[in-house]
């Protein structure tokens, strides 16, 4: 059979797979009980504030798509708008039907803790895998349906026509997905953090009350904002990603391989599906006391393999080039050794860590300059295995082979997504296990599981900054492609203005990132401070606090903030490419270099002051109430809109100006010149 048939059909068939395997696991958790009353009413809160900020967020931002709609259709045509309207279903798709299923399963995963570790476990990584599926799936669907019109409607022109009008409306698709995610990311990490923050800093350090006591009046926003920052926010991210690397691998393909190169991405990507359904059989507990990590571990070093074999394959037998095998499987080592080194600099119990925890002792200013010489040092780390992943990608194809490693950093997405779900999911686990009042095994198994969430939360942090860098990279080798520039000067004053613009554009971005979440976290505080204040009898019981009226203030600020930041990403580089193609071309780069900096940095900074908090909480160095404990709280604050505000927004951030500058690239070429 013809492979441009195999292609055509193989791909959206695995893509659907992908979706009804995610049906039948989302059945099989909503299956299982919910538990006690009390259970379910704090289900039904965490629940019901989770969906109501999406609808209120999808009220706000889909009149905004749909004007850039019609604006990108009368500007650069019909098709392209067209697929930028389907990138952004798609993506609202991911991020809504995954929280969904995250916060159904966080009250079953808490009741199935009562019966053991392996039901709970199960529970949790299956509304994780829902998640996966769902980015893998809809991420493949919708660049093979984009290829099949382009197939059914042009094949009679001939296959370069074909491949040369898919790949230019391919771009719409990404752009789309993007943007959805910028608007995901920057809302729900303004959300998650300003109630996280304020939870803590008045129920831990003033009230000395533990995380998820139901006497906060911030604790049910605190779960609610795992939900939509930890889930919707990471798996529109992540989708964003996964579909931009099919995108630029099947431009850079078509250019250098023609009609194989083009397909050699769709059909590769639908193995990985296939690899990562694989891993999910193997995630088991062998016994009661088997550390959740293991089986977790063992599915995803299953898939990772299987991708490595159908990568090469595919690249002998399609392409007839091992090497655009051993470019992609490059991108899968360089993936795990991102994870491993996330891990070192952030996991609990790691030197790192200690070390920060341990500084802690002598107060919060020794915890913050701990968690800033740490974060600083990952960076470096970190960088070095991205250029590492983008020389080698390129030495074995050129930016061909760039792309190429962008997609084998996220062949096991399917996987690496259940992990990440899984850990706002046990995290909430937790919260309703101790909020029920629910003791003895219940207790344990939600402690293991959230220690090993907080682990794996973490680590698909830095798979998804590293990932957005290579995904970057990547778009940036298409607009050399787009604008035939071979080299950028950056002798040219008007390149090197550009090259700084773009470097100091991702500080201007975060910046009101963080204040939003300090100007909302402050008013957490007052509010909680006036609950305890005054109504009688919180911290006895024998009041109930008013968890809406928190849910309230941080929807309010999540929504304020998602315009301006949108408007700066996609204007910024409109502007600088009034200078020039070059110019243009050197602002991208700026701007890749200083994100992917500042993200690493922020992620892995934040992420130790977590874990040095979580370590002395366990009763290391005076545990909670202690000093130390008061200290690392500090840091945690500090690094909270960090790691998870500003740092994961900077992901999609990167790489829409990428796109906006792809398809401003024509206009640039032709009236400003280069």
């Amino acid at each position: 059979m013809d492979i441009q048939l195999i292609a055509l059909f193989g791909a959206p068939i695995t893509a659907v797979l992908a979706l009804i395997y995610g049906i039948y696991l989302s059945k099989k958790v909503l299956a299982e009980e919910e538990g006690s009353d009390k259970l379910k009413t704090i289900a039904l809160a965490i629940r019901e504030g989770a969906m109501a900020y999406l609808n209120r967020q999808f009220k706000i931002v889909l009149p905004l798509m749909a004007i850039l709609a019609v604006i990108i259709a009368l500007t650069l045509g019909t098709g392209i708008a067209i697929t930028f309207v389907m990138g952004g279903i798609f993506s609202a798709v991911v991020g809504y039907f995954g929280m969904w299923i995250a916060v159904a399963a966080n009250v079953r995963t808490a009741n199935n803790a009562q019966k053991g570790l392996n039901p709970a476990l199960q529970t949790a990584f299956r509304a994780g895998t829902v998640n996966g599926m769902l980015v893998v799936g809809l991420g493949l669907l919708g660049v093979s349906l984009i290829y099949m019109w382009s197939y059914f409607n042009y094949s009679s022109l001939g296959p370069e026509f074909v491949t040369r009008n898919a790949t230019d409306i391919l771009v719409g698709y990404g752009f789309g997905a993007a943007l959805l995610a910028l608007f995901m990311r920057v809302g729900g990490g303004i959300f998650t953090k300003a109630a996280d923050v304020g939870a803590d800093l008045v129920g831990k350090v003033e009230k000395g009350i533990p995380e998820d006591d139901p006497r906060n009046p911030a604790v049910i926003a605190d779960n609610v904002g795992d939900n939509v920052g930890d889930c919707a926010g990471m798996a529109a991210d992540v989708f964003e990603s996964y579909a931009l690397t099919i995108v630029a691998a099947m431009i850079l393909g078509g250019s250098l391989f023609g009609l194989p190169g083009v397909v050699f991405p769709l059909l590769a990507r639908s193995g990985a599906i296939l690899t990562s359904i694989l891993g999910t059989f193997f995630v088991k507990a062998k016994n009661e006391t088997e550390n959740p990590i293991k089986p977790l571990i063992r599915g995803f070093i299953i898939s990772a393999v299987a991708a490595v074999v159908i990568f090469m394959i595919l690249a002998v037998f399609l392409l007839k080039e091992p090497r655009a095998g051993f470019a992609a499987v490059t991108g899968i080592i360089s993936m795990m050794a991102l994870l491993y080194v996330t891990k070192y600099y952030t996991g609990p119990g790691e030197k790192p860590v200690v070390a920060v925890a341990e500084a802690s002792r002598t107060g919060s200013g020794t915890t913050l300059i701990a968690g800033l010489g740490l974060g600083m040092e990952s960076t470096f780390v970190s960088v070095l295995i991205v250029a590492a992943t983008i020389y080698a990608g390129y030495a074995f194809l050129g930016f061909y082979g760039i792309s190429l490693a962008g997609m084998g950093m996220l062949a096991t997405t399917g996987i690496i997504m259940s992990l990440d779900t899984y850990g706002p999911i046990s995290d909430n686990a937790q919260g309703m296990v101790e909020m029920a009042g629910l003791s003895g095994k219940a207790q344990k198994v939600t402690a293991s599981l959230d220690a090993v969430g907080n682990t794996t939360k973490a680590l698909t942090k830095g798979f998804a900054v590293g990932s957005a860098a290579v995904a970057a990279s990547s778009l940036f080798a298409t607009y050399f492609e787009a604008t035939g520039l071979t080299t950028i000067n950056i002798a040219d004053p008007k390149v090197f203005v550009g090259l700084l613009i773009g470097g100091a554009l991702p500080f201007l971005f975060s910046s009101r990132l963080i204040k939003s979440v300090g100007r909302a976290a402050y008013e957490v505080v007052e509010e909680v401070r006036r609950q305890f204040r005054e109504i009688k009898g919180i911290m006895q019981g024998k009041a109930k606090p008013d968890y809406t009226k928190v849910v309230e203030i941080v929807t309010r600020a999540a929504q304020r903030e998602l315009i301006i930041p949108a408007a700066i990403v996609i204007l910024v580089p409109v502007v600088t490419g009034l200078f020039g193609a070059m110019a243009l071309g050197g602002f991208l780069g700026g701007v890749v270099v200083s994100g992917l900096m500042l993200a690493f940095y922020m992620c892995n900074a934040g992420g130790a002051w977590d874990n040095a908090k979580k370590y002395i909480e366990d009763g290391n160095f005076g545990g909670k109430g202690s000093e130390a404990h008061k200290a690392a709280v500090v840091g945690d604050t500090v690094g909270d809109p960090l790691k998870d505000t500003a740092g994961p927004a900077l992901n999609p951030m990167m790489k829409i100006v990428q796109i906006v500058a792809l398809l401003i690239a024509p206009f640039v070429i032709q009236v400003i010149g280069k």
